[in-house]
């Protein structure tokens, strides 16, 4: 792992996860065209509107400069660098910690483009995110939730470490449904347990 300037780096085995950048906002629109994706997330639109993602680019560049954030693109090392001049992978995903620095603890999100699904991205993405969030910035507590209907999801959690927490009956609104959510924890000392 190296920072830098504000950026970040965090190699792992297949992936290089890096700080997200404007740059990134033309593939999240693209990938975020998905419906899969966005019916399996919580808060993201279908259809995804124009400009949406440098928007949100926007917003999480600004909660991490406030600590309140640590969002990262997911690339893969095997991915061709997109120009010699800019030195950066393309991102096929993102991961990010929402974090309460008051509570010491922080709540974990991802999602991968469709061509990238069950090929154990995210669990390797997440897996690293949280060693981050643990030995880094020093939180106390990582928790994520799901939608009941995504089990994928939830074998994410459970080999990333993540113990599962309990299951709230039609908590949210996805779509005019009424979903359950199935919440996941882990605390610090569990990493090494």
């Amino acid at each position: 792992m190296t920072m830098s300037g504000g950026t970040f780096e965090i190699t792992t085995q297949h992936l290089i996860l890096r700080s997200i950048d404007p740059m990134d906002a033309p593939r999240i629109q693209s990938f975020l065209q998905e419906k899969e994706i966005a019916a399996n997330a919580r808060s993201i639109p279908y259809p995804y509107p124009p400009g949406t993602a440098e928007q949100w680019i926007e917003n999480q560049l600004r909660a991490i400069s406030n600590g309140e954030a640590c969002v990262i693109a997911i690339t893969r090392k095997s991915d061709a660098l997109l120009s010699d001049s800019d030195r950066c992978r393309p991102l096929i995903g993102v991961a990010g910690l929402a974090i309460d620095n008051e509570h010491h603890h922080a709540e974990l999100g991802y999602w991968v483009g469709k061509p990238y699904w069950g090929k154990g991205v995210c669990t390797e993405a997440a897996g690293a995110l949280i060693r981050y969030g643990f030995e880094q910035i020093g939180l106390h507590r990582i928790h994520a939730h799901y939608l009941a209907r995504n089990p994928a999801s939830g074998r994410v959690l459970e080999k990333i470490g993540m113990t599962r927490e309990g299951l709230f009956r039609q908590h949210v609104r996805k779509w005019g449904c009424f979903e359950d959510v199935v919440f996941y924890g882990m605390l610090a000392s569990d990493q090494n347990a």
